[in-house]
């Protein structure tokens, strides 16, 4: 299979340049003209794919080469863009920079090979003029395999400074389609962690992305953006499916009580040769279609918290959780006083309890509900934010109290990528499952791993982290289950039997 969406890269030399602004407003300036557009992020980032969502009416997707491989980096990209007329990927950081100490890995380059798409470099021109034109041509001759298409100017201060760098731009023979004037900053708010997300502001997110929109509309050549889009080289190979993710993945592995981790949260013992491969341990058939019915035959439900405290999540895990056979139901941990009725299972992933502690202490009827379902042995999969509000309490406020550790606000930021172990069998993973995360955070829990840790990081440091107790499966780290399929079948599977 061949797929000829049209699509382009939105990337810069470096944070701060605008990527966001221009990928944003360009997706919005396109919907508003009559395009279908799908919507892309390169990179773990969960804030940015809402406002992208906004400004689209579909699901912004991330398209992370280190989370789940760069094979998976098409399929996901065909899957997400499927019916559409154009896509837009808003690349991470700068142009080249990706996973620490790997090269290109996971950078927007990187994605932009994997997906052979033209590349739109957005230059901060501010304080500037005939330097950017050796500017670009670094970016553009640094990687004869990445092909910058065009670029467009950043903070241009008035007519005459537009002129002399668009000059300077005509020796690099890089066309300029865009020129954005020097300007108040489009009212983006952020705070200790990025942006605020979409679903905290309501109708000011709307009033955001339309003058990110105006903005682009205004300032760049939109029929030359889609005329490169369409420049695009063919795609070979199905788009992803979860179904057929599901169908196609190994069992998990089996329980090894040798994975060289330290338990109870001290310090890792000597790791000696790396855990086994989940796919070399095969114990008997693997079924080949999911099964998530309870006895009566009907679906399994799994509660998913969102609302403003929860909104971070990858749309395929809720794909994944539908194909595997469950029935997957929203539900506001701010609003809702109970689960949802028949809930068998529990998700509950990344977001800014933090910034709601006190409305969700105050929901006391959930905290209860959610700890009945916990110490009942259901299956519960929670990561970072969800960690937190499983916790005794945060920043002195009670909370669920499935786990017996404490959380609270730090200074210190907790970023980046990392590559884990499960290192205890659980309602998610069985022990010896590989996968690959990340960690966004500025909190502390305490103690940091449980009796059984979730999870032994191999890299960047050695350690264990995180709670596996009865069904509950709690952790810091943050997962993309494109990359590990077999997680989600065996939490409906839980689900079923617990």
């Amino acid at each position: 299979m061949v797929s000829s969406v049209p699509r382009l890269v939105i990337a810069a030399p470096s944070s701060g340049s605008g990527k966001t602004t221009v990928a944003t407003g360009l997706m919005a300036a396109l919907s508003a003209r009559g395009f279908a557009v799908s919507p892309h992020k390169v990179g773990p980032d969960y804030i940015d794919p809402g406002y992208h969502s906004l400004a689209t009416g579909r699901v912004g997707r991330n398209l992370d080469a280190y989370l789940c491989g760069p094979e998976l980096v098409a399929p996901l990209f065909a899957h997400g863009a499927r019916g559409c007329d154009v896509a837009v990927v808003e690349g991470v950081m700068g142009l080249y920079d990706g996973a620490a100490g790997q090269g290109e890995l996971a950078s927007t380059a990187h994605v932009a090979k994997l997906l052979r798409a033209p590349v739109v470099l957005v230059v901060d021109a501010s304080s500037q003029s005939r330097s950017v034109a050796a500017l670009v041509h670094g970016f553009v001759s640094w990687d004869p395999e990445v092909r910058v298409g065009g670029v467009i100017l950043n903070k241009v201060a008035s007519d005459r400074h537009e002129a002399l760098l668009r000059e300077a731009l005509e020796s690099v023979g890089v066309p300029v389609l865009g020129a954005l004037r020097r300007a108040a900053p489009v009212e983006t708010p952020s705070r200790h962690l990025g942006l605020v997300p979409v679903a905290e502001r309501g109708a000011s997110a709307v009033g955001a992305v339309d003058a990110m929109a105006a903005r682009v509309a205004d300032g760049c050549d939109l029929s030359a953006l889609v005329a490169l889009a369409r420049s695009a080289g063919p795609l070979h190979g199905a788009g992803w499916d979860a179904g057929e993710a599901l169908a196609s993945s190994p069992p998990p592995p089996v329980p090894s009580p040798t994975l060289g981790f330290a338990r109870a949260g001290g310090p890792p013992s000597s790791l000696g040769a790396p855990p086994p491969d989940p796919r070399s341990a095969l114990d008997g058939p693997r079924p080949q279609t999911p099964d998530g019915l309870d006895d009566a035959g009907r679906a399994v439900r799994v509660a998913v918290a969102g609302g403003s405290a929860f909104t971070f999540s990858y749309a395929e895990h809720a794909e994944l959780l539908s194909a595997a056979g469950a029935e997957v139901v929203a539900f506001d941990p701010l609003r809702d006083e109970e689960l949802p009725k028949g809930t068998a299972g529990l998700v509950i992933g990344g977001g800014f309890p933090e910034v709601y502690a006190s409305e969700l202490s105050a929901n006391e009827s959930l905290r209860k509900a959610v700890a009945e379902l916990a110490l009942s042995g259901a299956p519960v999969a929670a990561e970072c934010a969800g960690l937190l509000y499983l916790c005794r309490e945060l920043d002195g406020l009670p909370m669920c109290g499935v786990l017996d550790a404490s959380a609270r606000m730090s200074e210190r930021l907790t970023l980046g990528y990392r590559d884990a172990v499960a290192v205890s069998d659980s309602a998610l993973a069985g022990a010896g499952t590989r996968m690959r995360g990340h960690e966004f955070h500025r909190t502390v829990v305490e103690p940091g791993a449980g009796a059984a840790p979730a999870w032994g990081m191999r890299a960047p440091e050695r350690r264990v982290e995180g709670f596996v107790e009865r069904g509950v499966h709690a952790s810091y780290l943050h997962t993309h289950w494109a990359s590990e399929p077999g997680v989600a079948r065996r939490f409906v599977e839980r689900c079923r039997t617990s």
